[in-house]
């Protein structure tokens, strides 16, 4: 049981407000711009590659920049980091994103990959 004994997988009950409808309008247009945007780095990452329009020095760090960009969006849009709350989820994912990348470019300084 939830808050005040009642069902929190039970349906609501009555009309929702025109504050709650406002806001639930708002982020799902803000959830299905976010989507398009998404779809579109990809096909752009896609293209770029498959028509050879980007020089073969810049493919990975483009292909890198277009990910980083849509991981961040991820996280913030459809992962709500950006609401009230999440203050330590925020520190600790943000981290170990910073880990990772400290990991990745020591192992590229001492394995030597030199290809950019």
């Amino acid at each position: 049981m939830g808050q005040h004994g009642m069902d929190p997988s039970a349906p609501l009950t009555g009309t929702p407000s025109k504050k709650t409808k406002r806001k639930l309008k708002y982020e799902m247009r803000k959830q299905l711009i976010s989507f398009v945007f998404m779809i579109f780095l990809t096909s752009m990452a896609f293209i770029s590659i498959a028509s050879d329009a980007i020089p073969a020095t810049f493919a990975i760090p483009f292909i890198l920049l277009l990910a980083v960009i849509q991981v961040v969006l991820q996280l913030y849009v459809f992962m709500h980091l950006n609401e009230r709350g999440n203050g330590w989820t925020n520190i600790m994912i943000w981290t170990g994103v910073l880990i990772a990348i400290l990991t990745v470019a020591t192992l590229m300084l001492l394995i030597g990959v030199r290809k950019w």
